[in-house]
């Protein structure tokens, strides 16, 4: 668990596409280069691929694929011979993409399973020279960081405190922030060690009756909730009114999804969507008591997320027990969108 203050510099928020803006574009990029963000975690591999527009930018080539590369990680402390071939065969899809798309400038960043991994650097090593691509293993704080400056735009309005949440396949990372200056200002951060992957395999879920599914759901709560405690003694209390919350990670948009009643993914529906804080516990409690055959059946969880998804379930309730806001928002973006615009911000 790792804690501690930081600095988040200033970048210009999220280009909400304006005409005015958009017509000042090729004065303020005259060569409209092509940007990428690739994210490595302990779960999935995501890529996005976008060229600068306005304070913005657009997105032309994206990539999203669940590889488990932590898979089994928590039991050997090694990354499997399995995942590694999962996570390869991704990111060779990833580095094509790189080249079809005369890619100028990208950043590739791994995190949680390839810091714990003792194969972690041997891992990083093979992908260089099997794909060209040269992952960075990045610390928790940047990370956070990262996650903070790729959606915070999304935060309602207001002058409370905020608290951005980012549930990993490894870790998950709080950042309480103030933004009444304008910006984002990070006052205090956490990167507790459970992901859905690892809470999974920590906690494995019984699927022989209510009672026993509930028992381990409720481990899982503990758990989690005790690697949040002395994040959560530092929390301001007294300044609670006007707190806001944001989340982004596979679980708040499967479960926004669940609360729309979509049958399949809309990320035009989802990113940005303000939930009731109640509705996503009613829903993750409902999730908790379901067999894994009844999770799968579900739309927007199916089969590869339907062992996972009561672990988020588990460390989204804890978030919201420390962090009473009555109203969550989801954010369909994060870290790659964060790398976009230090990019893009650095080269202009």
């Amino acid at each position: 668990m790792v804690e501690r203050s930081m600095p988040l510099p200033h970048q210009p928020a999220p280009h909400a596409g304006p005409a005015a803006s958009r017509r000042t574009a090729s004065a303020r990029w005259p060569h409209r280069r092509a940007y990428a963000a690739l994210d490595l975690g302990t779960n999935n591999c995501r890529l996005l691929i976008a060229k600068p527009e306005g304070d913005g930018f657009v997105v032309i080539d994206a990539f999203s694929r669940i590889v488990r590369l932590g898979e089994g990680l928590a039991a050997t402390g090694r990354l499997s011979e399995a995942a590694i071939d999962r996570a390869i065969a991704a990111l060779t899809i990833c580095a094509d993409k790189l080249r079809r798309r005369h890619v100028t400038l990208a950043r590739s960043v791994a995190t949680e399973a390839c810091r714990q991994a003792v194969n972690g650097q041997a891992f990083i090593d093979r992908v260089y020279r099997e794909t060209g691509i040269a992952l960075d293993i990045i610390s928790a704080e940047e990370e956070a960081r990262l996650a903070v400056m790729g959606c915070h735009a999304l935060l309602e309005p207001g002058d409370g405190p905020a608290l951005i949440f980012d549930i990993g396949g490894g870790s998950t990372e709080l950042v309480l922030i103030d933004t009444r200056e304008g910006h984002p200002h990070i006052r205090d951060w956490l990167s507790a060690p459970w992901g859905v992957v690892s809470l999974t395999e920590s906690e494995p879920v019984a699927e022989d009756s209510d009672a026993a599914r509930l028992d381990a759901y409720a481990r899982m709560k503990r758990r989690v909730s005790d690697s949040f405690a002395r994040f959560a003694e530092r929390l301001p209390l007294g300044e609670m009114e006007g707190i806001r919350l944001l989340g982004t990670s596979g679980t708040v948009t499967t479960l926004a999804s669940l609360h729309l009643g979509l049958t399949s993914y809309d990320r035009s529906a989802i990113d940005g969507l303000i939930v009731p804080a109640q509705a996503m516990q009613q829903i993750s409690t409902s999730l908790s008591r379901m067999s894994i055959e009844e999770r799968q059946r579900q739309p927007c969880i199916g089969v590869e997320r339907a062992d996972l998804v009561v672990a988020g379930c588990a460390i989204l309730e804890a978030i919201i027990d420390i962090w009473p806001a009555e109203r969550l928002g989801v954010a369909d973006r994060g870290i790659r969108e964060g790398i976009l615009r230090l990019l893009m911000a650095r080269d202009k």
